[in-house]
């Protein structure tokens, strides 16, 4: 079956449930041969996807499942992190044909810049925009070198259509005003936060900025350009130094929500440091000065989960180390916890960093969450009715995506057990909050303090897991992103941790269910069945099937246990910590005995 966003909804989401049907496209594979979309036809046929020789652009990597690429004009030269991304909506791409020939359903899944560099649909952009930008259509070099000076923050090179000769795609410039709009005013950042005024860090301007690559969809490697007005800065001496640039082109509530956090917590030496500098941006939308994002140190080691599998398989991991990570971990979460008064829901090796000194750093304090059903069965629970109950029906294509009825009851149930749930889900800017919440995590914010500790003891539990058996991910083949290197195997199979410490992370994982993945997984680019053959593709009836009858048997699990909750805590008898899991500190401890009597052998 293929991948892409329709696949989400039908197979990947609980509202695979209740999806009304839609007909299916048959693979290219399994079609007749029609002259009109054979390769053998001249104009089927892409002239070519070798690199420019001399490239005016570079590609960084991708987000967006597919539709969204780091584009840097290299003709420019020296320019600020203006985040100007090539943008190629999915209707853009509905050709089967093009799909194929262009690895449109591999970028869905692939997101850094080395992989995303080598499929096809990287060097048919960099080539559209090298003929593009040859023949003047952006306007010439001054014209685009103005738009990086005077265009909004996060403005979008469009690609109208797709098409094999690249001199048939249309591309439109889109400024973002409603970004810039958007934006808090830096006179407005004390009082918007919370935070008093001294509190705030040092502010560069974003100009002052110059970007060295674009690592993720919020994160950019930065320097910051000399003679630009803090030569008393601290950092002034160091004209080479590479930063962290944190800013989001969209949802930029949870920037804002994570300079509060970070702001916040205070030090740790195993929690990201608070941002050094504010980055701001004059915005020509309401003449204000807003702030785009924030710079804070850049760890070049990388995340844990690329760096795992690699020092297993070179015999580099040691026990020693892993412990050391391990409690290292524990204390970061126990201190966002306990001093923070916080709660992390974004616990996965991506947000673990590998320090010069060989210590972790925990990064990432937006509270957005992780993927659906990632998370411990409680929050999945909660996430999944929320899914249900803001399905759109206008999203999917002419007709109802679920049921009225259905979204209409998940809609109740969501709005008792967190009032206007809508305003944290809807709004795009970062803004006052009703009832005294305090993130915009819908599923989280129905946890009380237990519970949200249980549910972040179950989610360091897998964590744990994947240190002590150098695994990159506790499930193989994600729809959402592959690695560089994929799991050998998965979540909670034991092979390498020692015996106390598997009984550890059991009793941290108490209440796990069964997931999608043991049935449906991604095979290369493609939703198969787990019991296909290798090389083998499934029928995506089947597959539908399939994640259907599942989704509908855990939803009804999830809607038991919600139900229960409720109505145990009418009756006073909830005790928040349902499965019986270790609190934070008492695996912080247990880590630490671990480790300690490792010392005394």
């Amino acid at each position: 079956m293929e991948l892409n966003s329709t696949s989400i909804h039908d197979v990947i989401h609980p509202t695979a449930a209740f999806s009304q049907s839609r007909p299916q496209t048959q693979p290219l594979t399994s079609r007749p041969s029609l002259w009109s979309e054979s390769q053998l036809n001249p104009k089927n046929r892409i002239d070519s996807l070798e690199p420019p020789l001399d490239p005016l652009w570079r590609v960084d990597g991708c987000t967006g499942l597919g539709t969204q690429y780091y584009a840097v004009p290299l003709f420019l030269g020296d320019i600020p992190p203006m985040r100007f991304d090539v943008f190629v909506p999915e209707e853009a791409s509905s050709c089967l044909l093009l799909r194929h020939l262009l690895d449109l359903n591999a970028a869905f899944h692939t997101k850094d810049g080395v992989r995303v560099r080598r499929l096809a649909v990287s060097m048919h952009i960099l080539r559209t925009l090298q003929a593009w930008t040859a023949e003047g259509g952006s306007g010439g070099f001054e014209s685009m070198l103005n738009m990086y000076k005077s265009y909004p923050f996060g403005s979008r090179i469009i690609f109208e259509n797709l098409d094999v000769d690249i001199r048939k795609i249309k591309i439109t410039i889109a400024p973002t005003y409603y970004l810039e709009k958007q934006l808090l005013a830096l006179s407005r950042l004390p009082a918007a936060l919370g935070i008093a005024s001294e509190l705030l860090p040092s502010v560069i301007d974003i100009v002052d900025l110059s970007l060295a690559q674009q690592l993720h969809d919020s994160v950019c490697l930065v320097r910051i350009r000399p003679m630009s007005g803090h030569e008393n800065q601290p950092h002034a001496a160091e004209p080479d130094r590479l930063w962290v640039l944190k800013a989001l082109t969209s949802g930029t509530k949870y920037l804002y929500a994570e300079l509060r956090n970070l702001l916040q917590l205070g030090a740790h030496p195993h929690i990201i440091s608070r941002p050094d500098y504010l980055v701001t941006k004059y915005c020509r939308f309401g003449g204000k000065t807003g702030v785009v994002g924030f710079l804070i140190p850049y760890h070049r080691r990388g995340s844990l989960r690329d760096l795992l599998p690699l020092l297993r398989v070179h015999g580099q991991l040691t026990l020693a180390t892993q412990l050391k990570w391990a409690v290292q971990l524990a204390s970061a979460v126990l201190r966002v916890r306990e001093q923070g008064r916080i709660f992390y829901p974004d616990l996965r090796l991506d947000n673990i960093l590998l320090s010069d000194t060989d210590d972790i750093m925990m990064v990432d304090f937006e509270q957005r969450g992780v993927w659906c059903e990632f998370a411990a069965p409680e929050v999945n629970a909660l996430e999944y009715t929320r899914i249900l109950a803001s399905d759109d029906p206008l999203s999917q294509d002419s007709e109802p995506a679920i049921p009225d009825d259905i979204r209409e009851r998940y809609a109740e149930r969501l709005t008792r057990l967190l009032p206007d749930w809508e305003t944290l889900q809807d709004s795009e800017e970062y803004s006052q909050l009703p009832h005294g919440y305090d993130s915009f995590n819908v599923p989280w914010q129905c946890l009380d303090a237990v519970e949200q500790e249980a549910a972040e003891v179950y989610m360091l539990g897998r964590v744990l897991w994947c240190i002590f058996e150098g695994q990159s991910a506790p499930q193989r083949a994600a729809v959402w992103q592959s690695y560089k290197w994929e799991p050998d195997y998965e979540f909670p199979e034991f092979r390498r941790t020692p015996l106390p410490l598997r009984d550890l992370i059991d009793r941290c994982t108490r209440g796990r269910r069964d997931v999608l993945s043991r049935l449906i997984t991604r095979r290369g680019s493609k939703l198969v069945l787990r019991v296909a053959p290798l090389g083998e593709s499934s029928v995506a009836a089947e597959v539908l099937r399939v994640a259907r009858d599942w989704w509908l048997a855990e939803v009804k699990a999830s809607d038991e246990f919600l139900q229960m909750r409720e109505e145990m805590k009418r009756r006073g008898e909830w005790s928040g910590n349902y499965y019986d899991r270790p609190s934070l500190r008492d695996v912080a401890s247990s880590l630490e005995e671990f480790q300690a009597s490792l010392g005394r052998a």
